[in-house]
């Protein structure tokens, strides 16, 4: 039986696309839209952590300050962006 094979994407991916949408999202709003754009097995990477689900990357992202505004509508803060990548 073959695998699917999950496509990793670096979490830069998922901050451009939210400071390119200027849309507000909530943890649900942002999860539906990253797999509707970048495909439903979708994992990512970042600096520090890799294979994240987009619901653990939504996670460590807030963990990391990188959101403004409440759990139920907020955007991605641009200046919170590292440049590593």
């Amino acid at each position: 039986m073959m695998e699917t094979a999950m496509e990793e994407r670096h979490a830069h991916e998922v901050m451009e696309m939210m400071i390119t949408s200027g849309k507000a999202y909530s943890r649900e709003s942002l999860a539906t839209e990253i797999r509707e754009k970048l495909g439903e097995t979708v994992s990512f990477y970042t600096c520090s952590a890799n294979g994240l689900s987009p619901e653990q990357l939504i996670e460590f992202l807030a963990m990391k300050g990188k959101f403004s505004g409440t759990e139920e509508s907020f955007v991605f803060d641009s200046g919170r962006m590292c440049q590593g990548h």
